[in-house]
């Protein structure tokens, strides 16, 4: 007898005689709704996720965010200043964070669209997204751009994010130029 799947075990603990094969039967009359349906919730749960995160990076509550991380998580922030390179571990990710709120003190993510796509063992999460924050000479920062977040079975493992690396490079160098010399600081990288 073949092994039941987990979709086909929801049927058979929901069915009252406990018979696999009725439960088969049911299974194949409902099984792509259920599937959809599966996925729709799993991804509304991942969605639910991202957004909280961009929430904690305005509030600078980094340390949910990385326990979500896997231990090897690769991050990618473009351009050659303070905050951009790679880091490819969980504490140069903590490290980068840290940095970025003391850098960026007021900046605000806004998550407009949040897409998401796959299983638990391979999903890929894209946000879209802009930014603002104050700048020490009163001139505005508006910036936009894309993260891209591939998880495995719950854990964060790969960021991509994608945004106006020039228009951060010259903010930082307003900030230095009111004296914070850690936006003149090499990257970090791992």
């Amino acid at each position: 007898m073949q092994v039941p799947t987990l979709a086909e075990e929801i049927v058979i603990a929901g069915n009252s005689n406990g018979d696999p094969y009725s439960a088969r039967k049911d299974q194949q009359q409902c099984g792509s709704f259920r599937v959809w349906t599966e996925a729709r919730m799993y991804h509304a749960i991942v969605k639910r996720i991202a957004l909280k995160n961009f929430l904690r990076v305005n509030l600078k509550d980094y340390v949910p965010i990385l326990k979500g991380c896997s231990p090897d998580v690769h991050h990618r922030f473009g351009g050659h200043h303070a905050l951009g390179g790679e880091r490819h571990d969980r504490d140069a990710l903590g490290r980068w964070f840290e940095r970025l709120g003391r850098l960026a003190p007021t900046l605000r993510l806004t998550a407009h669209d949040v897409w998401v796509k796959g299983w638990p063992w391979n999903t890929t999460v894209f946000v879209r997204w802009s930014a603002v924050q104050d700048l020490p000479d009163g001139s505005p920062y508006n910036n936009h751009g894309v993260h891209v977040i591939r998880m495995r079975w719950g854990k964060v493992f790969d960021i991509d994010a994608n945004e106006d690396s020039q228009l951060v490079a010259a903010s930082l160098q307003i900030w230095a130029g009111y004296g914070v010399n850690e936006a003149l600081a090499d990257p970090i990288l791992s």
